[in-house]
Formats: C-alpha cells, structure tokens, sequence
C-alpha cells in the first residue's frame, strides 16, 4: 500500500540541539497539525544526523522522525513557513527577523523581542486581543510574515493563575517568591556544586522580566500596549529541583473576596485555546489542589500534560489579603509547549502565512 501523503504543515526548530529545542522536537511528534521539517543549530552541530548531534537529556526517547533528519545551520534558507525559535538570546535577533522578513510566522520562546512595543507576547488564554499588534508589526517593519513571543517561564505560570483573579475581582498589587528549577537554566546550566545543599537567590535578569512581561500579559492594546496598573515585586531563587517552578503569591485584590470565591474563580477560568478544542491546550488551564501540602513539583508539574497552572494553599495573608502557591512544568509550559500553543491558535484563526 502507497504511504499517504502528510498533509500536516512543515515547520522549522532554531536552536533544536538545546534543552528547549529538544522540547519542541518532543512536543511536535505526532502532532496532529505540524510536522518537524527542518533542524537549525549552531555550528558545532551542522551538517550532523541530529541524533548524531544531540545529546538528548528528556525522559522519552527521541522521536525517530527527528532522528535522521540533518542540522542545518543558521544561515540556511528554509522551506518551512512556520518556525519556532529556542535560539540563545545573543543569536536569535536577527536571525528570528529574518525569518519574518522572508514570510515565515515565527513563534519565539526567546526573551530578545518579547517587551518590543510592536511584537504581541502571548498566552492565548490570558490575551488573545493582542494579536492587533501585528497591524503595527507588519506596518512598521515591511514584514509579510510575522514575529509572536512566549513569556518567561516563571511569567506564565504566574499569570495564567493571575489572570482570572484580575478579570474577577481586580488586582491592587502582589510580591512573588519563586523556587526555580535548574532546567530554566539549559544545559548543563548551572553547576552542581552551585546547587547542591543550596539555593541561589539570584537569576540574572529574571525578576525584571517577570515584572515587565506581567504588566504587558495583563495590560490592554488600543494602537500600542497600555501595561496594567498593578504593583509588583518578585524575589527569583534557583532550587535543587530538575522540572516545574514553585512560586508563592500574596496578593491584595479589589474588595477582599472570600477565599472560597478566590479558589471558584481558578476552577472556572477558560479561554479561547478551551473554547477552540486546541490540540495542546489543557482542559483546565488553572487547577486547584485541595491538599494542605499541594503543588510539589515531583507530583504536580506533569498536570495536564505539563500545560496548567497547579494552584494550592489558598488562605489568607495578613500582609496583603491574599496568597497561594502556583506550580507549572518550565520547559512545557513555560517554553516550548507555550510557543506550539500560541501558533495552533494562530492556524485555528487563519492567521498562518500558508
């Protein structure tokens, strides 16, 4: 019997030998709309099997559609119009504009363009609307395809647990602690005798972006971002823990809901990925544990396939009103599985240049 032909659309991984890049390739096997077509990393790597070129560090064994397929570096004109991008941010600049500059729509878990005013950062449940700045996008660059960034790993677990507090009640202002896992940092990332017995209280450059790209995920778009009016400081340690980042929120919210109307609030919340059926999208994108002792990454971070928010230990705090503790996968989630997200909801929408 002839193969039937794969009518599911090419697509590219930049930066596919890495941590996040094997994610993606992961995550895109047996996708039921994507297909991985074409592999990019440096040049240490090109011209290699990627099974020859990768060490790959993930649970599950390489798919073996990637396995042979040959590393291309990245200066190669590629066939794929949708590619996604887990380039380091010393590269990835022009390298991603290039590819929207050449018709491709570019999905970017890298942080370089995420707070540009004209590039939308994205989770398609939290805002949607954002899109509109594409308009502004092509208008400004000449551009016939498009750029799209994902938020920061710890960002969007975050605000996937902010967002229906904020459309239920409103949110005054927040501290948040996180407890990052060591996966954030790529590998090898961080050295062991940097973590073992210990916690490093400092990530460069994460706080910042936690507090920047919350403002932009939960802010408005009339012609350009307006950043939500929310006070915010956020404390960003590094933990002994492989997969999922632990953060624990106070927050002061509008009128002092009851902690029962808090916990109903993220039971309840949908969004468009939820309402479209999106193939990666979680079918409860926020879930809430009721035990005293719940989220722990080792139990938790795998919920939904790794795609929710896991919210528990909602009680009051005497400081602000409110708090709680959310846990997401880093590297589902927080990365590679965010980005897949936000182009399904793109070729739902028809908003793919193919």
């Amino acid at each position: 019997m002839a193969n039937l032909k794969d009518e599911r659309i090419p697509v590219a991984v930049l930066g596919a030998t890495g941590s996040v890049g094997q994610r993606f390739v992961q995550l895109l096997a047996r996708h039921p709309w994507f297909r991985v077509a074409e592999l990019v990393a440096s040049d240490r790597s090109t011209g290699k099997r990627y099974g020859e070129a990768t060490d790959w560090r993930l649970d599950a064994s390489m798919p073996d559609e990637a396995r042979d397929l040959p590393v291309r570096d990245y200066d190669a004109q590629l066939d794929s119009p949708v590619v996604f991008s887990a380039l380091p941010g010393e590269v990835a600049g022009e390298i991603e504009q290039r590819m929207a500059r050449e018709g491709r729509a570019l999905f970017s878990n890298t942080s370089t363009h995420r707070m540009d005013p004209d590039v939308p950062l994205l989770i398609p449940e939290v805002n949607p609307g954002h899109v509109a700045a594409l308009e502004t996008q092509r208008r400004n660059r000449g551009w016939s395809g498009l750029l799209v960034t994902n938020p920061n790993c710890s960002a969007i677990h975050l605000v996937l647990a902010l967002k229906p507090l904020h459309d239920a009640f409103g949110i005054d202002a927040l501290a948040v602690t996180t407890m990052q896992a060591v996966s954030g940092a790529g590998y090898p990332g961080v050295p062991s005798l940097d973590m073992i017995d210990n916690v490093v209280p400092f990530i460069p450059t994460e706080e910042e972006k936690m507090t920047e790209e919350t403002m932009k995920l939960l802010g408005g778009y009339d012609g350009g971002f307006v950043p939500a009016a929310i006070t915010m400081t956020a404390h960003c340690n590094r933990v002994p823990v492989r997969d999922g980042h632990t953060e624990c929120v106070s927050i002061r919210l509008h009128g002092e809901p009851p902690l029962d109307d808090v916990a109903e609030a993220f039971r309840a919340f949908r969004g468009r990925p939820q309402e479209l059926d999106l193939p990666s999208a979680p079918k409860q994108p926020v879930v809430v544990r009721d035990e005293r002792n719940r989220p722990q990454p080792v139990l938790d971070r795998d919920t939904e396939q790794g795609m929710a928010s896991v919210v528990g230990r909602i009680r009051p705090c005497p400081l602000l009103g409110t708090k709680f503790v959310v846990l997401g996968h880093n590297t589902i989630r927080g990365a590679a599985g965010a980005s897949i997200l936000n182009a399904e909801l793109f070729k739902l929408e028809g908003l793919l240049p193919v």
